[in-house]
Parts: structure tokens; C-alpha cells; sequence
């Protein structure tokens, strides 16, 4: 039974925390039916997501089974049989499905949408360079969408633009991890690697480091924000984004990680500091209207 539970992959389910990201920022989080909302919409991406990771995890079987880390999983294993796999995927789909359109049509056609993107992935789209990676900031998009259709608010285009920044970021980074990981067999076990190289990775992941925290920070000291949001104090935040950037590229270049965004998120007590700190002090400024004067809010 545990082997079944390890195949949704539930450690993977810390992704679909930017669900949450628009009720934070549209300051709902003490509306009761707004955060019913928002929960009920990360259930069905949890839903939806690990129906996708075992189709995944079948297609793969093979290609899994010589992999030093991912044979290990359940399907490749044969802790859990593939045809179980697939009937589990049957069953999560359309209660995923199910449970964004009980919300209301955006949310449910969203998380469509992603359910056909992350299926067009893994069976063709990982094979088509640059576009493998533009595919996985795509489905964090999706997320933060979803997660304002769900409560029906708006999205602010910085929060969009810092998601994607990111989640680009991210991916660059765990495809780095593949090449320096797998090393000359890389592009047996992923063959989309032998069109990448450290180097042009580096340049990606530099790029875009500094485009996440430029777009944060741009958007920390938008007079149109700190209107919405009832406070200039955001951009106290901006030491610990740039810290949390900082971090994951030091756990990329000296310790090998980056594989696995959610992994560093669970065991680098550093990076759960941060987040943490980020996190209080964000619902603290903008629930309490903090106002320092630091600019002029227009």
C-alpha cells in the first residue's frame, strides 16, 4: 500500500503551494469560503498531477528501470504493477477534473489545459529543446491561475511574471543537475540532454536569476501594488528572495543538488527559514496594512 501512496508522489504535491499564491496577494486568506476554494483547488491539481506523474512513470518504465536514482521508484521497481498504475491515473483524473469544475468552468478548463500540456510532455514535448523547459514554467502558470479563477480575483501581471521568471529558473537548474548527475550517460537516461551543455545552462540560470528578483523587485514598489495590497513594506521581503536565490544557485554549484526543487525545499533548513520568514512577513504587511514610508504609494 505504501509503494501505491509513493507513486502519486505526494512530496511533489509542495508544487501546487503556488495555487495559494492568489489568495494571499488578493488578501482573502481570512475569508473562509475563499480559502475552502483555494484548498479545493490544490486537491485537484494534487489530483490531476500525480495522475500525470504515473502515466509518466509508465511510458518511462523502461528508461527508469537502468536510471541510478528513479529505478527505485514504485512502477520501476515492480513494487507497483503497471497496469495498477494506470487504472489508479484512470480514477484521479476526473476527480481532479471533477473537482475544478465544481468550482467553476476557468478552474476546470485550467486545469484541463494542464492535464493535455503535461500529457503532450511526456510523451513528446520533453523531446523538443527549450521547449521541455518552457513546458514546466507553463504549468506553474497554470497554477497561479487556476488559483485566482478558483476565488475569482484578478492577477496581477508582476505575480505572473515572477512565477514564470522562477519556475524557468528552476528547471534550468534540474536540468543541470541531469547533465552533472548522469554525466556521459546522460542522454541515455534523458535525450533531450544531449542537446544542452553546462555551459549554455549557466547562462540561462544566470539570466534568469536576475530577472526573478528584478520582477520582484519591480513589483514590490509598483504604486498600482501597494494601493491593492494597502502597503509599501513589500519590498523588505526583497533581501530574502535575493538570499533564497542566492542559496538554491550555492546548493546547484557546490553541493550538486537542483535536481529536485521540492527536495531542497523539504531537508535545506535554510531554504525553509527563508520561505518561512518570506511567508510571515508578507501576510504580516499586507493583512496589517504596514506602511514605512520607504515610497510613496501614489
Amino acid at each position: 500500500m505504501l509503494a501505491h501512496v509513493r507513486a502519486l508522489r505526494p512530496h511533489q504535491w509542495v508544487k501546487n503551494g503556488f495555487v495559494l499564491a492568489a489568495l494571499v496577494f488578493s488578501r482573502k486568506l481570512t475569508d473562509m469560503a475563499a480559502v475552502v476554494d483555494s484548498l479545493t483547488a490544490v486537491a485537484a491539481f494534487c489530483a490531476i498531477a500525480s495522475s500525470i506523474y504515473l502515466v509518466n512513470d509508465i511510458a518511462d518504465f523502461e528508461r527508469d528501470r537502468v536510471h541510478p536514482k528513479k529505478r527505485d521508484r514504485p512502477i520501476a521497481s515492480g513494487a507497483v504493477k503497471r497496469r495498477t498504475a494506470g487504472v489508479m491515473a484512470l480514477l484521479l483524473a476526473p476527480v481532479g477534473l471533477g473537482l475544478g469544475f465544481w468550482l467553476n468552468s476557468r478552474t476546470g478548463l485550467t486545469l484541463g489545459v494542464y492535464g493535455v500540456m503535461n500529457l503532450a510532455y511526456s510523451f513528446r514535448l520533453k523531446h523538443m529543446v527549450l521547449l521541455d523547459v518552457f513546458i514546466i514554467a507553463a504549468g506553474f502558470l497554470l497554477r497561479v491561475s487556476a488559483g485566482a479563477f478558483a476565488i475569482d480575483v484578478g492577477i496581477s501581471p508582476w505575480l505572473l511574471l515572477c512565477t514564470f521568471f522562477v519556475s524557468l529558473f528552476l528547471a534550468f537548474c534540474k536540468r543541470r543537475h541531469e547533465l552533472e548527475s548522469l554525466g556521459a550517460d546522460a542522454a541515455d537516461h534523458r535525450g533531450i540532454l544531449a542537446e544542452y551543455s553546462t555551459g549554455f545552462i549557466d547562462k540561462m540560470i544566470s539570466a534568469l536569476a536576475a530577472m526573478t528578483t528584478m520582477s520582484y523587485a519591480l513589483y514590490t514598489i509598483d504604486p498600482a501594488v501597494m494601493r491593492k495590497l494597502g502597503t509599501d513594506a513589500l519590498v523588505v521581503t526583497l533581501p530574502l528572495v535575493l538570499f533564497g536565490v542566492f542559496r538554491y544557485l550555492y546548493l546547484v554549484h557546490r553541493h550538486g543538488l537542483g535536481g529536485s526543487p521540492t527536495e531542497v525545499a523539504l531537508t535545506d533548513r535554510s531554504v525553509q527559514v527563508i520561505v518561512g520568514l518570506y511567508v510571515a512577513l508578507t501576510v504580516v504587511f499586507i493583512y496589517f496594512e504596514v506602511q514605512l514610508g520607504l515610497t510613496r504609494p501614489g
